[in-house]
């Protein structure tokens, strides 16, 4: 990270402790009263999460705030009637809004993150919680000192198949899990990258404030492609492991109470993306668990034949979580979650399907903002498994095996 970059961290972090002074906590929701929420960033992901927030009852969309013109003309399209802003601390600052979304790109997570929770909002943080380490503690710091509600957007902590996983291994029939397999596979047609999308032609300098996209980055000329591209580039993205690792990391994480990795090696390299990205399109990762744990993570974007999925090996049975197989012959996918029993040392058990239907993300937020209980993916989900992502990357990018300490103690590349 270059030093202008450091110190207008340091900077904002300083501001967030004095706008905990400044702005009073929301107002208590009555019985009849609807959460009334605003938005941070209502790009691709972020329109999204927009039409989530519209479907949940308990909710009110009343404001959002994004630097670009387009995306709030989009989000105008979707929700007629709500008000947007170019300026998320103008947002922040609108007495009748109780929670906000956070749906910016990640490079600029860590800073509507802080200053959300310090104009005493209830905060939805679109995953992975931060860009950084660094980031990632003062997230979490932020968080604890703080009485808000705060969900990370790691969607699979909702998922029926989870609270099935957890229910196995709290019955006791897994066992010891000394390894755990999980992968993710794309594909795309030939030359047309994933992620990779066609600059609009109202993405000019003068619809986008370029200067708070940077966020404190060295200033340069207004890049359209890599503002709308931002995912490819190390500078404002972590790849594949934060865009999509990191939701499993947390499902597997949470299935077996793991605490952060002691240590982490990343490999593979840009093979099928042949377009100018600096983030790997293939890649293999191994993570160490202090609990006599490995966990894989495998993915690919040239190939999408075996969706995505998670084995967990135990000494007393094997629990397999597999969503979007594709059959050749339909072309349908579908998504099982299932236990085997081993038969060394579970001679008598039995072959078992779980059928715990998933949760609404967006809907268990809302309903904690009301209850003020602790949403499904926490700000410790978060931290954990954003803290993985990172390490996961920094191997790869360094090319050596990384350990937590290591991790922790390394300035952030940008």
């Amino acid at each position: 990270m270059a030093e202008n970059t450091r110190r207008n961290f340091i900077k904002r972090s300083a501001l967030g402790s004095v706008a905990m002074l400044v702005y009073p906590p929301s107002r208590v929701l009555g019985a009849n009263d609807r959460v009334r929420v605003g938005m941070i960033g209502v790009g691709g992901r972020g329109q999204e999460l927009l039409k989530q927030v519209l479907g949940v009852a308990s909710a009110q969309l009343v404001a959002i705030a994004d630097v670009y013109t387009g995306s709030r003309e989009a989000a105008k399209q979707m929700a007629p009637g709500i008000q947007t802003l170019d300026d998320h601390r103008r947002l922040l600052d609108m007495k009748d809004i109780d929670a906000v979304i956070v749906a910016s790109p990640l490079h600029i997570h860590c800073r509507h993150f802080v200053d959300t929770l310090a104009a005493g909002k209830d905060l939805y943080s679109e995953k992975t919680m931060t860009w950084s380490i660094p980031e990632a503690e003062q997230c979490l710091a932020a968080a604890k000192s703080s009485d808000r509600v705060v969900q990370i957007g790691l969607q699979h902590e909702s998922s029926g198949s989870l609270a099935d996983t957890r229910k196995w291994i709290k019955d006791g029939i897994v066992g010891p899990v000394a390894q755990v397999e999980s992968w993710m596979s794309r594909n795309t047609p030939h030359g047309r990258g994933q992620w990779v999308r066609k600059v609009p032609s109202n993405c000019t300098a003068q619809n986008v404030n370029w200067k708070a996209f940077l966020n404190g980055r060295p200033d340069r000329e207004f890049d359209p492609f890599k503002f709308i591209n931002w995912r490819l580039y190390w500078e404002f993205s972590g790849g594949n492991v934060t865009e999509n690792m990191v939701h499993q990391i947390a499902w597997i994480m949470t299935a077996l109470d793991l605490p952060e990795p002691s240590a982490a090696f990343m490999s593979g390299g840009v093979f099928s993306e042949k377009d100018g990205r600096e983030v790997p399109d293939t890649i293999v990762v191994t993570l160490e668990y202090p609990a006599d744990t490995v966990v894989t993570w495998q993915s690919t974007f040239s190939n999408s034949h075996y969706g995505l999925g998670e084995r967990l090996l135990g000494s007393d049975g094997t629990i397999e979580h597999v969503s979007g197989v594709t059959d050749m012959a339909t072309g349908r996918s579908r998504e099982v979650i299932r236990y085997f029993p081993e038969k060394a040392n579970r001679r008598e058990g039995t072959t078992l399907s779980g059928e715990t239907p998933n949760q609404n993300h967006m809907a268990n937020w809302i309903d904690c903002v009301r209850t003020r209980k602790i949403p499904n993916a926490s700000v410790e989900v978060g931290y954990r498994s954003a803290i993985a992502a990172h390490m996961a990357n920094i191997s790869y990018r360094r090319k050596e095996r990384v350990t937590l300490e290591m991790a922790k103690s390394l300035r952030p590349e940008s």
